[in-house]
């Protein structure tokens, strides 16, 4: 009986010795994985796990010995994601499939793999040293598929474009302006008549302009530099709003166009033009030939 305790006790034993031969974290805090990602559990969600092809609306952050390098709070709108294959073992989508909606977990992962694999960065910053992690900070608010996703995406582009034609119907009532819209949307009331033919596509015309946003902000002026602008007219060389309202001048002309946003630049921003501007230019045909 005593040498069966001895020989339970000597397995007990065996056992401790091979658990505590097992990969140690260097991390205080982070379990191991095996595959070089340490984690560590913040906030233990209710939601379902993460898998490949889940988008996922995300708050993280990522430092380098306790140095910020970046996080999604800068960005100027919600940070999604793609669960997808991992670039290498002990990766960020490694720890993404370990989370389930409504964690928040930190990552120890190796900088190197992260900026050679994942970033794909043809140099290494000078601050990743030899051996270094970095921790990312992640917190899963939501999941939902691509179809899904992009069902929002579409929903929201279509409010922002009713929006915006909303707000470029209000200024026109808003300011008197009672000129019948063109079949594409452009409003355009000459101020000073000009004299002779319009230009044609292909046509080099000298331009004054001044733009504005509806606010009353000026964001260019030609008039302010002393100088016209000069293009090819008709063949996308400006926005479709000034192709199709200086074709409708004469020589000497002058004018206001009122170009709602699909007509100017649409969903992108432009220097200090924000996206789903409708803008107005007061403008003058200087010459074309």
């Amino acid at each position: 009986m005593k040498r069966s305790i001895v020989w339970v006790a000597m397995c007990f034993l065996f056992s401790a010795t091979l658990i505590s031969c097992g990969p140690k974290s260097p991390f205080p805090g982070y379990t191991p994985t095996g595959t070089g990602l340490y984690y560590k559990q913040i906030e233990k969600g209710t939601g379902e796990q993460l898998k490949n092809g889940d988008v996922v609306k995300v708050n993280l952050a990522y430092y380098i010995n306790d140095s910020l390098l970046f996080t999604t709070d800068s960005l100027p709108e919600q940070a999604y994601d793609m669960v997808r294959e991992s670039a290498f073992q002990g990766d960020l989508y490694e720890g993404f499939r370990m989370m389930h909606v409504g964690d928040v977990m930190s990552f120890m992962i190796n900088a190197d793999s992260v900026y050679r694999k994942q970033f794909h960065a043809p140099i290494i910053p000078g601050f990743v040293t030899p051996g270094a992690f970095l921790r990312w900070d992640v917190k899963v608010e939501e999941a939902m598929t691509e179809e899904a996703y992009q069902q929002m995406k579409q929903a929201e582009l279509a409010a922002l474009q009713q929006k915006a034609q909303d707000d470029f119907n209000a200024y026109l009532t808003a300011n008197g302006i009672d000129a019948q819209p063109l079949e594409s949307g452009l409003v355009y009331v000459c101020t000073q008549k000009g004299r002779g033919p319009k230009p044609t596509a292909n046509q080099n015309v000298k331009v004054h302009y001044t733009g504005k946003l509806l606010d009353g902000t000026v964001f260019d002026s030609s008039v302010e530099r002393g100088e016209p602008i000069e293009f090819p007219l008709g063949v996308g060389r400006v926005i479709p709003g000034w192709d199709e309202g200086i074709g409708l001048m004469s020589k000497g002309e002058k004018g206001i166009l009122y170009i709602p946003f699909n007509l100017a630049y649409g969903a992108r921003e432009a220097g200090p033009i924000p996206a789903f501007s409708n803008l107005i230019f007061e403008v003058e045909l200087v010459d074309f030939k």
